[in-house]
């Protein structure tokens, strides 16, 4: 039996330039078009705001932006145009990572989302 080597994979997620990319080019776009028809908006404006806080470990980013770029990728596997259906494949990758991620995902995330959706522009 050989041995095996414990890895380090702290630094094996790194976020994909593409990915985060085309979440900051496209996020408020998509929440502004879904806002007040897709209900884990809220989930979605947090990990948002987890994702590009400077706080957040590059792991976590990584994570973070794929399943955003997931959620503001037009094509997926249940294309949103589908009444119903169309965004649940979204909320079940969202909800997926806010679930694992939940650590990263800090209450003033959270209030961020809910300030957003009270009517108060973003800041970024």
């Amino acid at each position: 039996m050989s041995a095996m080597k414990t890895m380090d994979l702290s630094r094996a997620l790194i976020p994909a330039p593409g990915q985060e990319r085309l979440v900051r080019n496209r996020f408020w776009e998509k929440v502004r078009k879904t806002l007040g028809r897709v209900p884990f908006i809220d989930r979605a404006l947090a990990v948002y705001y987890a994702a590009v806080d400077p706080a957040t470990p590059t792991h976590a980013k990584a994570v973070l932006f794929a399943a955003l770029a997931y959620f503001v990728m037009p094509a997926d596997i249940i294309p949103d145009f589908i009444a119903g259906l169309g965004y649940t494949d979204a909320a079940a990758v969202l909800l997926a990572v806010v679930q694992t991620l939940a650590p990263y995902i800090c209450e003033a995330h959270l209030a961020r989302a809910r300030e957003f959706i009270d009517g108060k522009p973003p800041e970024g």
